[in-house]
C-alpha cells in the first residue's frame, strides 16, 4: 500500500528483456537507503518488488501484464520514473490509499499553463470516469492527486509548483501515456452497485 507521495524520481539504467517480461535497473537515489531484496516500492504508481539492489541501484522484474497495461515498457536508459517506498505501519497518511495496481494508460490531452502553476487535462477509458468525482482523489504515474472536473472521457487536475518540478508530471507532454488508478474506495462502492441485487437480503419480506 502506497501514499501517492512521490518520495523521489528515479532514473532508468538499463532495460534489459528476459522472455516473456522485462527487468528494470533504476537509480533510486535516497530511496535506496534501506531498500532490500522483497521490498516494493511504486513505479510511476505501478507496485514491483526489488529483486536485485546494490548501492542506489535495484533491479525490478516486470511480467506481460505489467507492460501492457502501464507505461512502464514504454520506459528506456534515461527516463525519470516518480519512486515512493511502500506505506510503513504508522506512518502518516498525507496523500490517499494507493494499491499499486494500475487500472489504464491515459494520455494527457493538453496542458493549461497558469504559472507558476499547471493545469492539466487527460483521456481515459470512459469506465473509469464512473469512478471519479470532483474533488475526489486520482492517481496519475503514482502521484496522489485532486480531481478538478470530470467528463465522460476526461478529468483535470491542477498542479502546484513543487509537483511540477518533483515529478514526472513537470515533463509530460501531450501524446504522453500515463498510468491510472482510481480511489479504492470509489471501486468498491461501484462494486457494490452493481451487484447489491444479485445477493439476498437479511431484511424480512414485506406481508
Amino acid at each position: 500500500m502506497f501514499t501517492g507521495l512521490v518520495e523521489t524520481l528515479g532514473r532508468v539504467v538499463e532495460t534489459i528483456d528476459q522472455d516473456p517480461g522485462r527487468r528494470l535497473r533504476i537509480d533510486c537515489e535516497q530511496v535506496a537507503d534501506g531498500l532490500a531484496i522483497g521490498d516494493s516500492v511504486a513505479i510511476n504508481g505501478c507496485c514491483l518488488t526489488v529483486v536485485a539492489h546494490s548501492g542506489t541501484m535495484a533491479d525490478f522484474e516486470a511480467g506481460t501484464e505489467t507492460l501492457s497495461r502501464t507505461n512502464l515498457g514504454r520506459l528506456q536508459a534515461g527516463s525519470p520514473v516518480n519512486l515512493e517506498r511502500a506505506l510503513a505501519v504508522g506512518d502518516r497518511l498525507g496523500g490517499h490509499y494507493v494499491s499499486g495496481h494500475v487500472d489504464a494508460l491515459g494520455s494527457l490531452d493538453r496542458r493549461e499553463e497558469e504559472p507558476p502553476w499547471a493545469k492539466l487535462w487527460f483521456n481515459v477509458p470512459p469506465p473509469l470516469t464512473r469512478q471519479m468525482a470532483a474533488k475526489g482523489s486520482i492517481t496519475i504515474d503514482g502521484v496522489s492527486l485532486t480531481l478538478v472536473d470530470v467528463t465522460d472521457t476526461q478529468f483535470s487536475v491542477a498542479l502546484i509548483p513543487h509537483t511540477l518540478s518533483v515529478t514526472t508530471l513537470g515533463q509530460v507532454q501531450p501524446g504522453d501515456s500515463v498510468n491510472i488508478e482510481t480511489d479504492i474506495l470509489a471501486k468498491y462502492v461501484g462494486r457494490f452497485l452493481e451487484t447489491q441485487d444479485r445477493w439476498p437480503s437479511d431484511k424480512p419480506h414485506p406481508t
